[in-house]
């Protein structure tokens, strides 16, 4: 008969890949850990594991998992940002709306961050185009639903989660005006871009007015201090009207995949 040995009380505890020391089990909070199955089995008010860091890990996972299998095979697509505020009626509601139009016309299905404003007017011009009118959503304090021209939606509520997917499926970023978030996309891109972290791709500012200061201050101030280089201002191409945003894509986007092809 195989002796048995009776297990030693110093003998660090092993969760999977977790080590636990017996001596510090009392020191962490909430005291030593009960057996999986009695934690599994006590009932509470709200299990304090949906507020744990494993538990948001696998949150975290499944909005990773549902975005890539949503938007796998949506084919083509250009991402457009822009602002929440923007009104039905204003002019740049009405540009937003004529390059998601002419985007989906020309092949494109057009992702938004799915709210109202800017992303609502490319969403409503792309479905007006025959194309596929995709929103990401992101659960924020004040309530933001997908807006009424969505064809399909996703929620997320994390910020990076989302950003991957604006980034992974898009062909190119068009940027009209906005705020803090349209400036968080704008720089990401050229972050990544900068940095060879993806691939180059169109980058579009739409407006020349609206981004000449921000445009000026990158080329007056961080280029002449050497934060950026000369080649850095050439990550984007600025233009004023719809045609001109569409046709900057569609040439940006046969270049990048020529070169693609070629390397």
């Amino acid at each position: 008969m195989t002796p048995t040995h009776d297990r030693d009380e110093r003998t660090p505890r092993r969760k999977g890949r977790i080590v636990l020391a017996p001596e510090a089990a009392g020191r962490l909070p909430g005291g030593p850990p009960r057996t999986e199955d009695q934690k599994l089995l006590r009932r509470t008010e709200r299990p304090a594991f949906l507020d744990s860091d494993p538990w948001r890990a696998l949150r975290i996972l499944a909005e990773f998992v549902e975005g890539f299998d949503a938007l796998a095979a949506i084919g083509p697509a250009v991402t457009v940002f822009g602002s929440a505020r923007t009104a039905e009626g204003e002019p740049t509601y009405e540009l937003a709306r004529a390059i998601g139009r002419g985007l989906a016309r020309a092949g494109f299905a057009v992702i938004t961050g799915g709210g109202p404003g800017v992303m609502e007017a490319a969403n409503r011009g792309c479905r007006e185009g025959g194309g596929l009118s995709i929103g990401l959503n992101i659960e924020l304090p004040h309530e933001q639903r997908l807006n009424p021209y969505v064809d399909l939606g996703i929620e997320f509520r994390y910020f990076f989660a989302r950003k991957t997917m604006f980034v992974k499926y898009a062909d190119a970023f068009v940027i009209l005006p906005g705020g803090f978030g349209t400036l968080d996309e704008l720089f990401e891109a050229l972050t990544l871009i900068q940095t060879h972290r993806i691939r180059h791709f169109p980058v579009v500012l739409v407006g020349r007015s609206y981004w000449a200061g921000l445009l000026d201050w990158l080329r007056e101030t961080l280029l002449a201090a050497g934060a950026i280089s000369p080649g850095d201002l050439d990550l984007y191409v600025v233009v004023d009207d719809a045609e001109a945003a569409v046709r900057a894509v569609v040439d940006g986007v046969a270049a990048a995949r020529a070169e693609a092809a070629g390397s």
